[in-house]
């Protein structure tokens, strides 16, 4: 319990204090955020810094990091104390840190041409089908399992072929779900520590409840979710409407990276899109409006994704982010209850553990 607060307590005070001199460099840089025309309301974002996802990767890096070593151990009093790094916790950290990359390429192609469009769906692609690729490989290695779960392992064995495509779906839905997402200030932020503070919960129990759910490194997994939830709650600070920073797509790519390795290593491929329910209710407005326009030649929303439908509807932006950060938290609510609910029916069968 320790090191998940030293985690998360390390990851919020880098954000919370490094956020300030990031937003002064990329000014001095004038990387700022480009605004679509379509959205009139967000005319006063044009110019924001953007990039703001550097200063998450650090703190998250430093937080899991830090973590692993204090100065201080209940029973022991003061010396030097180190926790052991698991395989499972470096994967999270390389999910979240390739697909940030990917992220981070994309932003600084967009300051070069200074427009809204950063790398081609090609090459976007080819960087997530090579992380996507190479966690696959390394989960295998470690032992992960590669059997579909939803609270935990179903019996079906993918097989290490299979896993790697389910990887390289759960990556890339993933990635590009909590982009599409952060198009209001503080949406995914504020989201996302609700998410990932539902990990860090998942982890723990299962560290605590080994005999139930055979997940190792579930502790470390905890203490990397732990610095993501510490990390964007202090940007959230600097970040919320109106936001004196942008993620960009560094933070958003990264972010969604690390919510689909640890579904992928926790063994709960599938309760990710109830825990993640907000980012997918947002990718599935895109694709309805995408279909509808090229199949019936008419629009289901004003426009896609869907915070910008109740925008262009006259609800204030505050209004569309706190509804949303509700409906996130409705659904995060329910699938941590069905993951304790699923551990009392298993815990019951066995007569107890």
């Amino acid at each position: 319990m320790i090191a998940l607060l030293i985690a998360a307590a390390t990851s919020l005070t880098i954000t919370i204090l490094g956020t300030p001199v990031a937003i002064r460099v990329l000014r001095a840089k004038d990387i700022g955020q480009f605004i679509q025309e379509e959205l009139e309301g967000h005319a006063h974002k044009r110019g924001t810094p953007t990039m703001g996802g550097v200063v998450i990767l650090i703190a998250i890096v430093v937080g899991y990091i830090g973590a692993h070593f204090r100065f201080f151990s209940i029973g022991d009093g003061f010396g030097f104390f180190t926790q052991p790094f698991a395989a499972e916790g470096w994967l999270a950290l390389f999910g979240f840190l390739g697909m940030g990359a990917i992220g981070f390429f994309d932003d600084f192609v967009k300051y070069a041409r200074k427009q809204n469009k950063g790398l081609s769906k090609r090459w976007k692609f080819l960087g997530q089908l090579a992380v996507a690729g190479l966690f696959a490989w390394g989960a295998v290695a470690a032992g992960v399992s590669t059997e579909l779960s939803i609270t935990r392992t179903t019996g079906l064995d993918l097989g290490p072929w299979f896993y790697g495509v389910l990887v390289l779906i759960m990556l890339t839905a993933a990635a590009n779900a909590v982009n599409l997402t952060d198009g209001l200030d503080g949406l995914v932020a504020g989201s996302g520590s609700l998410v990932f503070g539902a990990y860090v919960l998942v982890a723990f129990w299962q560290f605590r409840n080994a005999e139930v759910y055979h997940v190792e490194g579930a502790l470390d997994l905890g203490m990397f979710a732990a610095a993501v939830v510490g990390a964007v709650l202090g940007f959230l600070w600097w970040n919320a409407a109106p936001a004196k920073i942008i993620m960009g797509d560094t933070g958003s790519q990264a972010l969604g990276g690390a919510l689909a390795a640890l579904a992928l290593l926790t063994n709960t491929h599938l309760l990710l899109i109830l825990l993640g329910g907000l980012y997918v209710m947002v990718t599935v407005s895109v694709i309805l409006q995408v279909f509808s326009f090229r199949v019936f030649g008419k629009r289901i929303f004003r426009m896609a994704p869907i915070h910008h439908h109740f925008e262009l509807k006259g609800w204030p932006e505050t209004t569309v982010i706190i509804r949303f950060w509700i409906l996130a938290g409705v659904m995060v609510a329910i699938g941590v209850g069905i993951f304790y609910a699923d551990f009392l029916v298993v815990t019951d069968s066995a007569g107890g553990l």
